[in-house]
């Protein structure tokens, strides 16, 4: 029987998964993807095979309120409904937070998942909700192994000055520090970018993960020397919803003047401000361009997410010390043709030229130069999980009994 992986990817009222061939000689191969939405409320359930064609599509009554566990129970009934000659031999999980102790994929014992729990006051508007699944498996399929793979981890490699903050030592010692994210999403393009130019993926490349959730990473050789976010995944770039950099004093002014609680002001520096917080419309793109002839505020936020992309690239930059290439991945960054136009325009002074038509084709190169170059790069977190899995499984992607 041909052996298979879970990859799966939590929310808070949401779960992404793919299913994947985990053969040992090739690159994993997706069999399935799909979705469930509004768990907790309307869930809904569709899966696709891997030509884009919906196999299966369910929804369930706001009554029944079906959450992770019904969702995951659900997921394995149907893998079970399309074996053909496949046996599911582990699950993986996109974890937002390693800290300093996971610098790679980890096999989940009672150890690791003490360990990560412990994460939780790092990133406690997403950990949770990483370890759900992975605590529901747990109980539904005890002998199943299940695997970690983290956003944080990529970013290991940094220079210890660029995960400092200039604050006292013992804070520092309790794992304040600058860890990064989207560190899946990275190495993803990091291991594909030689495919495009080899000569490219040993320089100086910028890589912009421009989506709801946003960053920018600074590569030498394929290897993270900066990034935007910080100590949580709120820093850097403004965001769909969450702000980005904000100097700490409006934070104490959030709760000391406003009377806000530290559970209102995370609330509204997380998912009240960003472009929606600024447009007061949407944190869509899609909405926002649309909108942006007629709605000042819809303009100024789609200018302030261009002027703080191109503001940070230049800090990146100077990490580098020099650029060779620039990165668009995301769902913003892959699709929005007039972002990648106003960044790039932006960064006439660092060389980098637009070709007009090629970025309204999509790339994937989208400069004229040679020497600098601009490219459109879809990511692929899950086939990096994927990966991740088979080299902790190793021979061991055999079907278990």
């Amino acid at each position: 029987m041909t052996p298979v992986f879970i990859v799966l990817n939590a929310g808070s009222s949401s779960l992404k998964f793919q299913i994947f061939e985990a053969a040992n000689d090739a690159d994993p191969g997706v069999i399935f993807r799909g979705l469930f939405e509004g768990l907790g409320s309307t869930a809904h359930f569709v899966v696709k095979d891997r030509a884009g064609k919906t196999l299966d599509e369910t929804s369930w009554p706001a009554a029944e309120k079906l959450g992770h566990e019904g969702a995951i129970t659900h997921l394995v009934s149907w893998l079970r409904t399309q074996r053909e000659g496949r046996k599911l031999v582990a699950v993986g999980h996109r974890v937002v937070h390693g800290g300093e102790a996971f610098t790679g994929p980890v096999l989940i014992d009672d150890s690791v998942l003490s360990a990560l729990e412990g994460l939780i006051p790092l990133a406690p508007l997403h950990q949770p909700h990483n370890l759900a699944p992975i605590k529901i498996i747990r109980r539904q399929l005890p002998a199943m192994p299940q695997i970690a793979c983290f956003d944080t981890a990529f970013h290991q490699t940094q220079p210890d000055v660029a995960t400092l903050f200039a604050i006292p030592r013992d804070m520092r010692d309790r794992g304040v520090r600058r860890y990064g994210f989207h560190g899946l999403s990275y190495e993803y393009i990091a291991s594909t970018l030689a495919t495009y130019d080899r000569r490219f993926a040993a320089g100086r490349v910028i890589v912009a993960h421009l989506g709801n959730g946003a960053s920018l990473c600074a590569l030498n050789k394929g290897v993270s020397i900066a990034t935007t976010m910080g100590f949580s995944a709120l820093d850097g770039l403004p965001m769909g919803t969450r702000c980005g950099a904000i100097d700490a004093g409006a934070v104490f002014y959030m709760l000391r003047e406003m009377k806000l609680t530290p559970a209102e002001a995370e609330n509204i520096l997380y998912t009240k401000s960003g472009l929606l917080g600024v447009s007061a419309l949407s944190n869509d793109m899609r909405t926002l361009r649309a909108n942006a002839a007629n709605n000042v505020d819809a303009r100024r936020a789609i200018d302030l997410f261009v002027y703080r992309i191109t503001r940070e690239i230049g800090s990146m930059i100077a990490a580098l010390g020099g650029l060779d290439g620039l990165v668009f991945t995301g769902g913003i960054g892959e699709n929005d043709v007039l972002t990648r136009a106003e960044v790039i325009a932006a960064l006439s002074w660092a060389g980098v030229t637009l070709d007009e038509a090629a970025n309204m084709a999509g790339g994937p190169l989208i400069s004229t130069r040679a020497d600098i170059t601009a490219w459109v790069i879809p990511t692929n977190e899950e086939v990096v999980i994927a990966r991740q899995m088979r080299s902790i499984m190793g021979s061991a992607s055999q079907p278990a009994s």
